[in-house]
């Protein structure tokens, strides 16, 4: 796995971009409350965070907000956290017996970075062998969707993808790229608006230097219509 970024050492876990297992870390006790009990308790949170901020709750504006917010974390961009929401990715046998690497390339990702609660936002790029079953191409946009709506170390997310797509196919030869930008450092500390972030997890025959090179060399052909 290697990440390619010009951003400087911060000071702590956060900033160090530090994650600590490539399974997203759940309490046991995670799915006890319903998502209208989580909405309930989070609206106030976020009604108490506005608050001790000195903002007026009263206002038109900002009234509705607590309940905004805590339906778009439940529901939206925290969705992926059930697992009700992961997709059926049903597998079809290759009866067209297409023996070279499939690519899907230029997978929109829109996730949230766990240490600041800022969006990520960038593109995948995955491919496959396959070893005699194939997958829908839109589910491996769901997939990356899937794991993307949680909050995410960039890290972890590209080795989720692999290690789901490994399930779902039944076989090692899965690669996925992952080219993002991260506003927890474009927008805040250094604020580097430049800057993007590039993770990449290789899996069987994609550990292979032809391999590799192939697949990569695929996801820099310019897609136009």
């Amino acid at each position: 796995m290697k990440i390619e970024n010009n951003i400087e050492q911060f000071e702590s876990l956060g900033d160090d971009h530090i994650g600590t297992s490539s399974n997203t870390p759940l309490r046991n006790d995670a799915f006890k409350l319903s998502n209208e009990e989580k909405i309930d308790i989070i609206k106030d949170d976020v009604r108490h965070i506005m608050e001790t901020l000195g903002l007026d709750l009263t206002d038109d504006s900002l009234n509705g907000t607590p309940n905004r917010v805590a339906k778009m974390f439940v529901k939206e961009i925290f969705g992926g956290l059930d697992p009700k929401k992961k997709p059926n990715a049903s597998t079809f046998e290759n009866k067209y017996k297409y023996g070279e690497m499939l690519v899907e390339k230029n997978i929109t990702v829109y996730s949230t970075c766990e240490h600041h609660l800022l969006p990520i936002v960038g593109k995948a790029h995955i491919a496959y062998i396959s070893n005699g079953t194939v997958v829908g191409l839109s589910k491996m946009n769901r997939i990356v969707d899937y794991f993307a709506k949680r909050p995410q170390v960039q890290e972890r997310l590209t080795i989720q993808v692999v290690k789901e797509l490994q399930e779902v196919l039944k076989t090692q030869d899965v690669a996925c790229v992952i080219d993002a930008k991260h506003l927890c450092v474009n927008s805040r500390g250094i604020r580097d608006i430049e800057s993007s972030t590039v993770t990449s997890e290789f899996g069987g025959k994609f550990k292979e230097e032809a391999t590799r090179r192939e697949f990569l060399d695929y996801i820099k052909l310019d897609t136009k219509f």
